[in-house]
């Protein structure tokens, strides 16, 4: 991923850090929007758990009925076109507002990834959370 290649060019031997509360550097900035989007990106694989074990349990109770049982291949189906579609988009719109070799272009990147993956969450978080 485009992301982690920066940041390991970043990387002096361990995790890089920066003092997120107030970042004072191009540098600083580009590794804390990093962390924020790594943050959201643990909140929607917490809500893709959520919600790939309901499709799974209602394929269960499906099955059990005798009906067709397609719900969690049609969720997995749906997170990887998504996964896919984050990730252009979001190289797309980065690219088309600085280039990628300026020092601002990973937190546009960034933020793009942060902003489509919150999003996806709330997605999958009001589709485990339906009566079921």
């Amino acid at each position: 991923m485009i992301l982690a290649a920066l940041l390991l060019a970043a990387q002096a031997g361990g995790e890089p850090t920066a003092d997120c509360t107030d970042p004072s550097t191009q540098s600083a900035i580009n590794m804390c929007s990093f962390e924020d989007y790594r943050a959201a990106d643990a909140q929607l694989n917490a809500a893709w758990k959520r919600a790939r074990d309901l499709a799974k349990s209602i394929d269960r109770r499906s099955a059990e009925a005798g009906a067709a049982k397609d719900h969690f291949a049609r969720l997995l189906d749906a997170q990887r076109k998504w996964l896919a579609y984050r990730d252009a988009h979001c190289l797309a719109v980065a690219g088309e507002r600085t280039p990628e070799s300026g020092t601002i272009w990973p937190l546009v990147q960034n933020n793009c990834m942060e902003e489509l993956t919150l999003a996806r969450t709330k997605l999958l978080r009001q589709y485990a959370d339906q009566p079921n």
